[in-house]
């Protein structure tokens, strides 16, 4: 329905003079000098300020094409809202749909929550929490990436700065790249559970350099299968031993349930794996110290890292006793994390001369561009490799 005007009339803007304005039912006409007058709009839909130039009254602009520009807003307005949850009346902020994102992925099962509550809280919900989702635009994320790079990464998680100043680093883009990573998520999910119907923004990430991959000697592996055997902790040596035999990830060891220990066939099945369920072979030393783990294991114990206090069931932290254990080896906690295991067991397969294409079977990754990283430590394996050609080709001076 129309609204009715007594203010913003067609003998009241002729009225005007230059610099005088009217402001009526969200349009404003302000008559410009030359006699010549223009239309805007400002109105409040949805939480969200609309503030927008229609045209000048030389260009045929009239109060109609205003109050039809407004109508258009609020239909389009209403029918985003039909694509939101039952009983939803608004349009969904960014704040309001991390929250319900976080929520909603934990019931579906979601990896990583901790890490994508953390990035949330932290730092997507702080720069983009006020805007609509549906709204947030690539220049948003553009003007996120800028003010990230300039922003002072603390060492160590601490929340206050050093004295010393010049220890302190800018935010790495491979950091800010898994808070997009986050954010693109939230996009996919949000159009899934049909609260946006299309992708609101497009994410270009930084790219990163290949770095390098901090791994284990085999005398380092020995102080730090020592230091863990006598730790006081119980959990934090079957957790070395099968990182370093398998290249598991983190939260894949500490959620094997025994049930899916297969030590006949030498495999652990992995229901949620990074890149979906698998298989994982294990070494025949670690399948005889699992026989051995599980034969003094108490009977019906759902995990094989059981925790009365976790809400899982299971352990979810053990930086702790593995800080620790990797001090009490001499090694550096900052450079040895629960991760190099991994890198440890990965690039020693490759070393080994190991085919790049089995390696990726073992270590469960999604493509073989991600192994070949691999290949670049430590390059005795690669002269060696070039010395078995010589031999073979015999060739001499």
């Amino acid at each position: 329905m129309a609204k009715a005007f007594k203010s913003l009339t067609r003998e009241a803007m002729r009225k005007l003079k230059p610099g005088d304005s009217i402001n009526e039912n969200g349009i404003i006409f302000k008559r410009l000098s030359k006699n010549d007058g223009v239309f805007k709009v400002n109105v409040m839909i949805d939480g969200q300020r609309i503030h927008r130039l229609i045209g000048k009254e030389s260009d045929g602009t009239t109060r109609t094409q205003a109050e039809e520009y407004i109508e258009k807003v609020r239909r389009d307005a209403r029918d985003e809202r039909l694509a939101l949850p039952k009983g939803r009346k608004i349009t969904l902020s960014f704040s309001e749909a991390g929250e319900k994102y976080l929520h909603t992925l934990k019931e579906e099962g979601g990896k990583d929550m901790d890490t994508k509550r953390y990035r949330l809280n932290q730092h997507l919900i702080p720069s983009f929490g006020h805007i609509p989702l549906s709204k947030i635009s690539s220049s948003d994320v553009e003007r996120y990436k800028q003010q990230r790079l300039q922003e002072v990464a603390l060492p160590g998680g601490e929340k206050q700065k050093p004295k010393d100043e010049t220890k302190l680093k800018t935010t790495a883009k491979g950091t800010i790249n898994r808070e997009l990573a986050v954010l693109s998520h939230l996009f996919n999910k949000a159009i899934e559970w049909g609260w946006i119907t299309v992708r609101p923004a497009k994410i270009c990430r930084f790219h990163e350099g290949q770095g390098r991959i901090t791994y284990l000697t085999v005398d380092q592996i020995q102080r730090l299968i020592e230091s863990a055997r006598a730790d006081q902790n119980q959990q934090i040596y079957p957790f070395i031993i099968i990182g370093l035999e398998t290249s598991m990830r983190k939260m894949e060891i500490l959620s094997i349930r025994p049930e899916h220990i297969d030590l006949n066939r030498r495999v652990i099945f992995i229901p949620k794996a990074k890149a979906g369920m698998r298989e994982q072979p294990i070494t025949q030393h670690l399948a005889e110290f699992l026989r051995g783990y599980l034969d003094v294991f108490p009977k019906g114990t759902p995990w094989l890292f059981p925790s009365v206090a976790a809400k899982e069931g299971h352990t979810n932290n053990i930086l702790k006793p593995f800080r620790r254990v990797v001090a009490a080896a001499g090694l550096d906690p900052k450079q040895v994390v629960r991760h190099t295991l991994r890198h440890t067991a990965i690039t020693h397969l490759v070393q080994a001369g190991v085919d790049l294409p089995t390696v990726k079977r073992i270590s469960g990754h999604k493509t073989l561009t991600m192994v070949e990283r691999y290949a670049h430590q430590n390059g005795e394996h690669i002269q060696a490799a070039m010395e078995k050609l010589q031999d073979r080709l015999k060739l001499t001076e």
